[in-house]
């Protein structure tokens, strides 16, 4: 008789199915092991390749976009000619608004001039041409200097006037002698002048502060190109979607998750959120156009169109993401609120929208920093095709008043000729990422600090 109880002798190794011991590796455990080894090489293969691919994509941004953060500027002691500027000298604003800009650049000539001759510099070039390596906003901005302080009529001032963009290329390396050849911009001549300028101390590239407060200008002068007014463009969109955005999505969200019964109308209205996620964002940008421009009227270019558009725009996202936190709240909480004798809306207000409003943060500033970053609805709406060159003065003028927005700006200077404008389309770029990292690093810190794990 044969004791099925009978335990293996000691040191014999248990059988597998195969016939193999399971301390010795088989064929089909080498082939699993290696699979799993390409496995993972292909994982971090392609980790390395997503941030090889992040390192040249910001490396290329920052290396074509930091230029624009730099300026080139002309320091030259301007005599305001009180015979020039204000003929009956009774420092009348009025009259010496009448003096256009026409009439100061003969004095800005004659500072050129002075300046050439203090420093005992030999040129050929006449005064005129001298005066031509200086930006064409060189007298405007002289001009709004003078009206504003009509005290110093009369006085010898120092300005640093932005030179215009050739020269400002020449000192970044991008305009050469040879690429000027056919340039009728500037001419060697005059580059041979600005080298001598640059041996006096007078011609320096400095920290571009206009570049991110100042406004957009004319393909005349691109030096004088800035994103400040559209910043406030985006700033007063991202204004509108969070005051429309956020409550609407939040309503609906708590409507979807906690009160709508269950059935085919609540069935379409979630497909068609989600759907409606999906949508390419121009597909707004027709809607806005078709109802609010072209059926309500509202002014073209305006942020407060731009905002209703962007907010149409990210009602899926924040109804979505505020759906999902509803929904991680445990049924427990509203089970225990109900129990005490609390409402269905008490539960919902008093327990569970505390518990989710960290999610709920989170969905908005990330639904605000893809709004943020949108051109397309924008192009549609005439946000591209008009220049931002003065900064509202009240709530209203930002809100009714034509203007750009940042992703807007970008794509308006990327399509001009001159490469100074392409330049500033760069840095552009960096002025918005750095506002969409910022938005995105406060979420995670946001949905970290206030989470709450069940």
């Amino acid at each position: 008789m044969t004791d099925h109880n009978q335990t293996p002798a000691e040191g014999d190794a248990p059988k597998r199915k195969h016939g193999a011991s399971l301390l010795q590796l088989t064929d089909r455990t080498k082939r699993r092991n290696a699979a799993e080894t390409r496995f993972k090489a292909y994982g971090i293969a392609a980790i390395g390749v997503g941030l090889l691919m992040l390192v040249v994509l910001v490396t290329t941004i920052v290396g074509k976009g930091l230029g624009a953060f730099q300026q080139t500027f002309v320091t030259l002691e301007v005599a305001l000619l009180e015979d020039k500027l204000d003929k009956n000298g009774n420092r009348d604003i009025e009259d010496i608004k009448k003096v256009t800009t026409f009439g100061y650049a003969p004095i800005i000539r004659a500072a050129m001039e002075t300046k050439v001759e203090t420093l005992g510099i030999e040129s050929a070039l006449k005064g005129k041409d001298m005066a031509d390596i200086l930006s064409k906003d060189a007298a405007a901005t002289l001009r709004e200097y003078v009206i504003a302080n009509p005290d110093q009529i009369g006085q010898t001032v120092e300005f640093a006037f932005l030179a215009q963009s050739r020269v400002d290329g020449y000192l970044k390396g991008r305009v050469t002698r040879e690429s000027i050849a056919n340039d009728k911009n500037i001419s060697a001549e005059q580059l041979d002048f600005v080298d001598q300028l640059i041996e006096a101390g007078t011609v320096k590239k400095t920290f571009n502060l206009a570049f991110i407060l100042g406004a957009d200008a004319s393909d005349a002068r691109p030096e004088a190109a800035g994103m400040g007014v559209s910043m406030l463009g985006s700033l007063f969109m991202m204004l509108v979607v969070l005051a429309l955005a956020l409550p609407i999505g939040v309503a609906a969200s708590i409507y979807l998750e906690e009160f709508a019964p269950q059935n085919w109308l609540t069935d379409i209205i979630e497909v068609n959120i989600s759907n409606l996620a999906a949508v390419p964002s121009i597909v707004f940008g027709i809607l806005g156009l078709a109802v609010f421009i072209n059926y309500m009227h509202l002014p073209t270019s305006a942020p407060l169109v731009g905002g209703l558009v962007l907010t149409l725009m990210t009602l899926p996202t924040i109804i979505i993401s505020t759906r999902a936190s509803l929904k991680a709240v445990p049924p427990s909480i509203r089970d225990a609120a109900l129990g005490v004798g609390a409402s269905k809306m008490q539960s919902v207000f008093h327990h569970v929208l505390p518990l989710a409003a960290p999610g709920i943060l989170t969905g908005t500033i990330i639904g605000l920093a893809q709004a943020l970053g949108e051109t397309a609805p924008l192009l549609l709406i005439g946000m591209v095709g008009f220049i931002a060159s003065n900064a509202p003065d009240s709530i209203a003028s930002g809100l009714l008043s034509p203007n750009s927005a940042m992703p807007a700006q970008i794509y308006e200077w990327a399509k001009r000729a001159d490469p100074a404008f392409y330049e500033r389309a760069w840095g552009g770029i960096i002025i918005l990422l750095i506002f969409l990292v910022t938005m995105n690093t406060l979420a995670v810190i946001l949905r970290r600090r206030f989470e709450r794990r069940w």
